[in-house]
């Protein structure tokens, strides 16, 4: 006996063969009392892990320079078409835009800002599976990350509640649901987030602030009828009226203190489309605007009116980034009166899109990432830029009271696919790729 304990295979043999001799004569018994065990144990082994509060986490913070980077990643759309043999490839290369741009940005804060999964080409025993693909990048980088879904992010086999509580059990993900579960149609991830002056306490007034909604859109989860029921793609009033009274809340708890923000909704409003048919300068509103008609908020006509009026009644919300519509990367200035937009005013919110990141979806435009900087010695500007896979940088510009005055190089249409290889752009036809 004392020869089998010390070679462990011997002794891992011998266990093995114990325990099996012990559960035919469970099985035998009627009884099952060690596979109940066993399975209990097993499953507490695998269980998704408990959702830790944000109050567990450290506080989001600016660095000593007083900066505060955000890389943002959107529009996965992984396992799309996850029957074929392309399927795979487009999921491997998505992961590798992600890596190739953060070898070479180094951000505080990682925002996925929706369809991060194609939910209606998934199988309900995997479709939350993908989501580990995604943030593996991120793990290994040791990167905080906050998540908004977008209109693929539902399906008939996607629960947008089981999506979350998989994204919010990470303990570097800072992804939550603030308004509960108890109305339907508010969505899931809307909550927000302070950041805070290096140095500084959770009970100082934060240096800024980081909103985000859900646009929602999709199918119902597994609906009883067994067909695939829509559901509406803007956000929704109770949603608006939580982000009205928390910013209330935020005003009295910190004396009504001057905080700047910015926020993230995957779906863009409609002022972004009705900008873009007066007209987007490639000089003064540099990026792509190759996407023609744009797919907005405004389905039907008027639903994101409420919302659109919140962010514009936001004292200080500098800008709102948006993904949804790949072909485009542009940011703009709302400032006055648009087409389509009746009596509404903007009043110098920024609208900007980030860059379509996935090898899956629609289009074949170079991916990349839209990069953010806070800088709290410009407290009321915004650089930003997209960095694309090829790690070329494209766009860069900053978000300030001239911007849509200031005259910038234009950004080239390019392309990327499976034939041409991760970050290997190709122009579009009589358009060189210059190095800007």
């Amino acid at each position: 006996m004392s020869s089998i304990l010390k070679d462990p295979k011997s002794f891992l043999l011998l266990l093995s063969a114990s325990l099996l001799f012990i559960i035919i004569a469970d099985i035998m018994s009627g009884k099952w009392f060690l596979l109940t065990l066993l399975a209990s144990f097993w499953a507490g082994i695998f269980a998704t892990p408990i959702r830790q509060s944000s109050l567990s986490k450290p506080p989001l913070s600016f660095k000593s320079d007083g900066t505060f980077q955000i890389s943002i990643f959107e529009d996965f759309h992984l396992g799309e078409n996850e029957w074929t043999d392309w399927a795979v490839e487009h999921d491997i290369d998505t992961v590798k835009v992600m890596n190739e741009i953060l070898d070479c940005e180094k951000p505080q804060l990682v925002v996925l800002n929706g369809d991060l999964i194609t939910g209606e080409n998934t199988y309900l025993e995997n479709s939350t599976d993908y989501l580990p693909r995604i943030v593996g990048p991120l793990l290994e980088k040791d990167l905080h990350w906050a998540s908004t879904y977008g209109n693929h992010d539902s399906g008939y086999n996607l629960s947008r509640q089981k999506l979350i509580e998989v994204d919010s059990s990470y303990k570097n993900s800072y992804t939550q649901n603030m308004v509960g579960t108890s109305n339907p149609n508010s969505g899931v991830t809307n909550y927000y987030l302070p950041i805070f002056a290096d140095g500084a306490i959770r009970d100082e007034p934060p240096a800024a602030i980081l909103w985000f909604f859900d646009s929602r859109g999709g199918t119902v989860y597994q609906d009883p009828s067994g067909a695939s029921v829509g559901i509406p793609g803007f956000v929704d009033p109770s949603v608006v009226d939580w982000f009205t009274a928390t910013k209330h809340e935020l005003a009295t708890k910190y004396d009504n203190h001057e905080i700047p923000s910015i926020a993230f909704v995957h779906i863009p409003i409609h002022a972004s489309e009705a900008f873009r048919m007066q007209g987007v300068s490639v000089t003064a509103e540099p990026g792509i605007n190759d996407q023609g008609g744009m797919s907005t908020q405004w389905s039907e006509g008027g639903e994101d009116v409420a919302f659109m009026q919140a962010l514009l009644d936001t004292r200080n919300l500098l800008a709102v980034f948006s993904g949804h519509d790949h072909g485009d990367d542009w940011c703009m200035k709302w400032d006055g009166e648009l087409p389509t937009m009746g009596s509404m005013s903007g009043n110098g919110i920024f609208l900007c899109f980030g860059r379509h990141t996935g090898y899956g979806g629609y289009g074949r435009w170079t991916r990349g990432s839209r990069q953010v900087v806070l800088n709290l010695a410009a407290p009321g500007e915004v650089e930003t830029w997209v960095r694309l896979e090829s790690k070329r940088v494209t766009g860069r510009v900053t978000l300030n009271d001239t911007y849509g005055t200031d005259q910038y190089l234009p950004v080239a249409v390019t392309y990327t696919g499976i034939s041409s290889g991760v970050g290997n752009e190709t122009p579009k036809p009589n358009e060189p790729v210059k190095a800007y």
